[in-house]
């Protein structure tokens, strides 16, 4: 299997990609974020698919889109009493926008597979470079502010005691999870972001306490879900996608199961 140099390319994408949703997806679970981690999934798309318009790489029209929109989306959905129907406008204009850009394009059957349920074994040596430097970029900036980050995440009333700016520390964090999103998205596709960027997260604070256990768990179950689904889509040749969902859902699951025999 690693004799071929595209598997070695999806293993490296991969593990770089569990790293990253091990550590982000704490904390979107803990802000409670995962319909904005879908909303930044369709915006995604939308971006991925104008770049298939473009003729660029999808990854960096997906970071373009994201990056651009999670600020406005953000700002829009500060107030509680609207965010659902902000987040619903949104995602339906940009999953119309994305539909456009395919329509536009000539390679309308294969990109839109690609963008949505992913391709990381279709990934070059070039892109797992830039996933490489993206991951960094992003690891670096969250232990910059991972002591705030962790305040405003897991006890708001300490933030504001201490004076913590929150609203900056959320655009902030919004800006790492959409790029996140757009990194991620290679290897699950804009329709199953949430998988790794959830799942994972939501499972470790079942089995474990404290904010370092539970990243190195997500980033454990991320790993296990992510290497497993590519040996077996690659003895099956079924997609690989396919193979994290189900391995990430039966991980929440015995999580789940783990938590109910705990508490009884």
């Amino acid at each position: 299997m690693f004799a071929l140099s595209f598997m070695r390319h999806a293993f490296v994408a991969s593990t770089l990609i569990a790293i990253l949703s091990g550590v982000i997806g704490v904390f979107v679970v803990a802000r409670q974020m995962s319909f904005m981690t879908h909303t930044l999934s369709e915006i995604g798309f939308a971006g991925g698919s104008f770049a298939v318009f473009a003729g660029w790489s999808s990854l960096n029209g997906m970071i373009l889109f994201t990056v651009l929109s999670s600020v406005l989306v953000g700002q829009l959905s500060l107030k509680e009493s609207r965010r659902e129907a902000v987040i619903s406008a949104v995602s339906a204009l940009f999953i119309g926008l994305g539909i456009l850009f395919l329509s536009l394009s000539s390679q309308t059957a294969s990109s839109a597979t690609s963008i949505l349920f992913g391709s990381v074994v279709g990934i070059s040596i070039t892109e797992v470079w830039q996933l490489l430097w993206l991951t960094i970029l992003i690891l670096v900036a969250v232990f910059l502010m991972y002591r705030r980050l962790k305040f405003t995440s897991f006890d708001r009333d300490g933030a504001k005691v201490s004076a913590i700016n929150e609203t900056v520390i959320s655009i902030l964090f919004l800006l790492i999870l959409a790029v996140s999103v757009s990194v991620t998205a290679q290897i699950v596709g804009s329709l199953l972001i949430f998988i790794l960027l959830t799942l994972p997260a939501a499972s470790a604070k079942y089995y474990t306490t404290g904010v370092a256990k539970m990243i190195g768990l997500a980033i454990l179950f991320s790993l296990l879900g992510t290497w497993l689904g590519l040996y077996l889509g690659y003895i099956t040749n079924w997609p690989v996608s396919f193979f994290i969902a189900v391995i990430e859902v039966l991980i929440y699951l015995s999580a789940l199961i783990y938590r109910h025999y705990q508490v009884n």
